[in-house]
């Protein structure tokens, strides 16, 4: 069965996508832990991130980093950290979050946000990349 992240890629599932290529996907959060919260998805269905194969693993962060400047531009955070949980959804993906101490950094601060929130904050940062 596909996951939630599948039915994003495959265009089943609306979401504000801000960056993508033939191997990865990258779109807002809907239950951000801080506005901008990005999640970074591999097209390839894999649930843990060390069963991908070597060249898509290796192509993860690069892909991650060119989002990196834009959203703390779009922020104004101090930082975006990046954490790989990889339990909420079976499927490979790594949380970027704009940050300013590394208490943001906690996911039960998450909340939902609302279309438009997440429709202005994705305008935002795809007007920095």
């Amino acid at each position: 069965m596909a996951t939630i992240f599948t039915k994003i890629i495959n265009g089943e599932v609306p979401a504000e996508k801000l960056a993508e290529d033939d191997r990865f996907l990258s779109f807002l959060d809907v239950r951000p832990i801080r506005p901008g919260h990005t999640l970074v998805v591999t097209k390839q269905e894999t649930d843990y991130i060390f069963d991908l194969d070597d060249d898509t693993l290796g192509g993860l962060l690069p892909f991650a980093k060119q989002l990196a400047d834009p959203i703390q531009r779009a922020t104004g955070c101090n930082r975006v950290g990046i954490m790989v949980a990889g339990l909420e959804v079976p499927h490979c993906h790594v949380h970027l979050v704009p940050m300013d101490r590394i208490s943001d950094l906690d996911f039960g601060k998450a909340k939902d946000a609302t279309a438009d929130e997440l429709a202005e904050m994705a305008a935002r940062i795809r007007t920095e990349l």
